[in-house]
C-alpha cells in the first residue's frame, strides 16, 4: 500500500496527502522589537539587562502595544545578549536596525509613538555608532489597517 505524501505546504494538500503543520498563516509584522533579558551574575563587571530592568521593559512594551491594538503589527520579543551590556537595557527594531540603549519603562511610551506608530528614531535613545543608517532618522510610518 502506498503512504501518503507528507505536504509542508498546507495551501497544495491534494487527495491523499496529510499535511505535516497545523494549517496556520504565519504572521506578517510591520516592526519587529527585540528587548534584551539577558542575566548575569550581579557582581559581573558588565552587568545585565536583566538586572537593570530588562524584563519590565518588555512587558510594559508588550503592554503598550496590546492596549493600542498593535499587538498583531508589531511583534515585541525577549533577546539573549544584544552585547551592549554597558548601554543598560538595550533594545533594536527591525527592519529598520535601529539600536536603543539606556531604556526604562518610562521611555516605552515615546518609542512606540514615535518610531514605532510615527517612523521617528528617538535620537536621546540612540546608541552610537550605527553607521548602518547614516543620516537617516525616519522610516515609514506604520500602516495601520482597519
Amino acid at each position: 500500500m502506498r503512504q501518503p505524501r507528507l505536504v509542508f505546504n498546507c495551501t497544495t494538500v491534494g487527495p491523499g496527502e496529510s499535511c505535516v503543520l497545523p494549517c496556520a498563516r504565519m504572521p506578517s509584522f510591520q516592526r519587529h522589537v527585540f528587548v534584551c533579558i539577558n542575566e548575569r551574575a550581579a557582581d559581573h563587571p558588565k552587568g545585565s539587562c536583566k538586572l537593570r530592568g530588562g524584563v519590565e521593559v518588555r512587558d510594559r512594551l508588550k503592554s503598550e502595544l496590546k492596549a493600542r491594538g498593535l499587538a498583531k503589527t508589531i511583534r515585541a520579543n525577549n533577546s539573549g545578549c544584544l552585547d551592549q551590556c554597558e548601554q543598560g537595557v538595550t533594545l533594536v527594531v527591525y527592519p529598520e536596525q535601529v539600536w536603543y540603549g539606556h531604556v526604562t519603562v518610562d521611555d516605552i511610551q515615546e518609542i512606540v509613538e514615535k518610531h514605532l506608530i510615527g517612523g521617528e528614531v528617538v535620537t536621546r535613545l540612540l546608541l552610537p555608532d550605527q553607521p548602518h543608517l547614516g543620516d537617516r532618522r525616519t522610516f515609514p510610518v506604520l500602516e495601520v489597517t482597519p
